[in-house]
């Protein structure tokens, strides 16, 4: 129950529901869906009260941070982008511009219900500007990850050691 903690007392803060169970995903952009006439629906019983649930990807990680790195280095990260719908979707990855170091590289083409591909997120360590940080440089990146229904966001944050 939500209204007795695991010792049978009452709670006395109310519980945060994950997103995953309030029906929505963090850091994703929904897109304005053209209905297609010949995609296949499902209609059974047990999928018609969650049809926003039938398409849509989840990253795992939701995030990567790299901490700090090393300037003139390469360092990489691999994310699953997980298929959690009933049929198979595509995606595009958008590039982050060459000033971040960030560079995504990924096997295009459909994936199918269930499954998973993965993303190998490069960032080539280097200090952009010549201003005096104090021996470190933040990168922070939202990299765009555009499905058919919505569009993800990838948050990258490093810290580069001048």
């Amino acid at each position: 129950s939500l209204l007795v903690n695991a010792a049978g007392q009452p709670r006395k803060e109310k519980v945060k529901l994950p997103s995953s169970l309030q029906g929505r995903k963090p850091n994703s952009i929904l897109n304005k869906k053209i209905e297609d006439p010949v995609e296949g629906k499902v209609n059974t019983s047990s999928l018609a009260t969650t049809r926003q649930h039938l398409s849509g990807f989840y990253l795992i990680p939701p995030r990567v941070t790299f901490g700090v790195l090393k300037e003139g280095c390469t360092y990489a990260a691999t994310v699953i982008l997980k298929n959690v719908g009933v049929n198979f979707s595509r995606f595009r990855v958008k590039q982050p511009p060459p000033h971040t170091g960030l560079r995504v590289m990924y096997t295009p083409g459909p994936v199918a219900a269930g499954l998973q591909v993965e993303l190998e997120i490069e960032i080539f360590a280097m200090v952009f500007g010549g201003e005096d940080t104090g021996g470190l440089e933040e990168v922070s990146h939202d990299i765009e990850i555009l499905t058919e229904t919505e569009t993800l966001l990838l948050p990258v944050r490093a810290n580069i050691l001048c």
